[in-house]
């Protein structure tokens, strides 16, 4: 083996002055809750860390898709394969400087955020890229919920999906719930300027929001505890 595949990737931090363990403070705060660029700027001053609202920007871009990332193939290498796995598709629209544009999510059974994909339109074309880009990425569910719109239909057609589709009027409520984080980050952001900042923000935001979602309405405040210890330890593994 030779010295060159021997040597480690280097750092993603090496040229930051700043320690790792502060950017990823950073991150997490910024992306995980609904602030602003300033009011992350005036939450890390009173724990000490006297930084600019534009590095809180510049650190989000620069290392949130790596965690994000991170964290969405580990998902993805743990449910492929999942005799059980159901997933719930929805598009949301979203406003980029007045123009509509169309948030496309895809939900798994547990609420978990398997993909997200902006298209200008909501045809069958844009459906069938982004049903592609899912079943590519996570592989092929055991069921899809949606709601009525055609193009899902007729892109399932095209991809042989038909007989997995599934109909009702209140079985896509779990993708709809799913919805309200992502809505809140966009008031607390005032809206999006650019369309690939939507995109880039949405998968990022999703990914995070996962590692995090510990359905703390469903278990005793004990094992919650434990489940949030244990997401921040993990966390802090990844974005070392």
């Amino acid at each position: 083996m030779s010295r060159k595949s021997r040597a480690k990737p280097p750092s993603p931090f090496r040229c930051f002055n700043s320690s790792p363990e502060v950017i990823r403070l950073v991150v997490l705060m910024y992306v995980r809750f609904p602030l602003s660029l300033r009011n992350g700027e005036d939450l890390l001053f009173e724990r000490g860390i006297d930084i600019c609202h534009e590095t809180v920007r510049l650190w989000w871009n620069r290392f949130g898709p790596l965690f994000a990332g991170d964290i969405r193939r580990q998902r993805a290498s743990a449910m492929r394969g999942f005799r059980h796995w159901r997933w719930h598709l929805d598009e949301v629209y979203v406003k980029i400087n007045g123009e509509t544009h169309y948030l496309w999510r895809a939900v798994d059974h547990e609420g978990e955020v398997l993909e997200s994909y902006v298209t200008r339109t909501r045809d069958k074309a844009a459906a069938l890229r982004f049903m592609k880009k899912a079943l590519k990425r996570h592989g092929s569910p055991e069921a899809i919920t949606t709601d009525g719109l055609r193009s899902y239909g007729a892109s399932m057609d095209e991809l042989g999906n038909r007989a997995k589709q599934e109909i009702g009027r209140y079985a896509n409520n779990r993708v709809e719930n799913s919805h309200l984080p992502f809505r809140r980050r966009e008031r607390a952001m005032l809206r999006f300027r650019q369309m690939r900042s939507l995109q880039k923000f949405a998968s990022v935001h999703a990914n995070i929001h996962n590692h995090f979602a510990l359905e703390r309405h469903l278990i005793d405040r004990q094992t919650y505890k434990l489940r949030r210890s244990a997401a921040l330890a993990e966390w802090q593994i990844l974005a070392s």
